[in-house]
């Protein structure tokens, strides 16, 4: 059997990445001998996460659009995306992939549209409700479009689309962690209500400022928390909470190592409206108030929660709103057993399992074609 040779492509933050070394870890499954090269983005965190991961990582001097679209700037952006694309040229030259797979991000678009002009199969893997602007200028490109949710075809040809959800960290799954192992994680108490309050990889601001605006209100509740903050605002935060009494109920962390004892103590999860969060939140069964970032492209986080609210699977808090009303419904709602209850039944229903199985079995079928 010809030695396999995969090129994986994308980053920008965990939502991008988490779910690529999903699929290159289920792919090491069918071919353990397979080579995996992965290409990113300079500067940004795949660079750091994916070689952490045991993988190889080449980084391109590419940007994103600046919006609107119009602006002086995006004359650079266009010149660094063909100075990367030659570079990915040269790449896919030397490595010789049987198929090159796009998960999304600034790369990815440098990485497929090279790799279409030399003639290599690819695969994109689109992970929101609403597909972003590089993916559907892949589309026409690709042989197989791997997507999360139901209707995509507003955006791609159906013949190409096939429903396997997102792959999550496959860790998350874990069934044997106890409620008493989770609590000592984040020294708190399995007994009590705990609310985990996640921002995504970088943090989220406005959710940051709803909980530092209510620190009070959480002293005096009997409820417990975990916040991650993001590496991006840790110094500012512990300034702020170093003027005050931080009371024992919340843990604060700018990232959580452990996710899987923080999912398994939380009975509510507070979190941004990314791809990867979403799947990891209906996998799980867990009940949800959902702050979608109003800073992405398309709006696309609005979509993905409004795909679990609308089947009573989450609750919505627009970004605006979020500093006044988060923490207080937040404490209101996991007091509530029955709402909770059903809140996570509807998400553990809208669950598709095995995603990167499904999308590696994907690819394979692609590199056999080239034998």
């Amino acid at each position: 059997m010809t030695e396999k040779r995969f090129i994986i492509s994308g980053g920008g933050t965990g939502g991008h990445i988490f779910p690529a070394i999903s699929i290159a870890n289920a792919l090491k499954e069918i071919y353990p001998d397979a080579k995996i090269l992965f290409i990113g983005a300079e500067g940004r965190m795949e660079m750091k996460r994916v070689p952490a991961a045991g993988y190889e990582i080449v980084g391109l001097p590419v940007h994103g659009l600046l919006r609107p679209l119009w602006k002086p700037g995006n004359i650079c952006v266009l010149w660094k995306f063909l100075k990367s694309k030659h570079k990915v040229k040269q790449i896919i030259r030397e490595f010789q992939p049987q198929v090159a797979i796009g998960v999304g991000g600034y790369a990815s678009s440098a990485t497929l549209n090279a790799a279409h002009e030399l003639g290599i199969p690819c695969l994109i893997q689109e992970q929101n409700s609403f597909a972003g602007l590089t993916n559907k200028s892949l589309a026409k490109k690709a042989q197989k479009i791997c997507v999360a949710y139901e209707g995509m075809e507003r955006f791609f040809p159906i013949d190409k689309i096939l429903l396997t959800g997102n792959p999550v960290r496959q860790n998350l799954l874990d069934k044997n962690i106890t409620k008493e192992e989770a609590a000592a994680t984040f020294g708190l108490n399995p007994d009590l209500p705990t609310i985990l309050l996640i921002g995504g990889s970088l943090g989220a601001k406005t959710m940051n400022e709803s909980v530092l605006g209510n620190v009070h209100r959480i002293a005096t509740s009997p409820i417990q928390f975990i916040w991650q903050t993001g590496s991006c605002y840790k110094i500012t935060i512990q300034d702020e909470l170093d003027k005050i009494d931080k009371p024992n109920n919340l843990y604060v962390t700018d990232f959580i190592s452990k996710m899987d004892h923080a999912y398994k103590l939380a009975d509510l999860v507070i979190s941004r409206a990314g791809a990867s969060s979403i799947s990891e939140l209906c996998l799980l069964g867990k009940p949800s108030i959902l702050v979608p970032s109003p800073n992405v492209a398309e709006d696309h986080q609005t979509h993905n929660a409004m795909a679990l609210v609308n089947k009573q699977a989450a609750i919505l808090v627009r970004d605006v709103e979020a500093r006044e009303k988060l923490i207080p419904l937040a404490i209101e709602t996991v007091t509530n057993k029955e709402l909770l209850e059903a809140l996570g039944q509807n998400a553990l229903k809208m669950a598709l399992p095995n995603s990167a199985e499904i999308i590696a079995k994907e690819v394979a079928k692609l590199a056999e074609d080239q034998n």
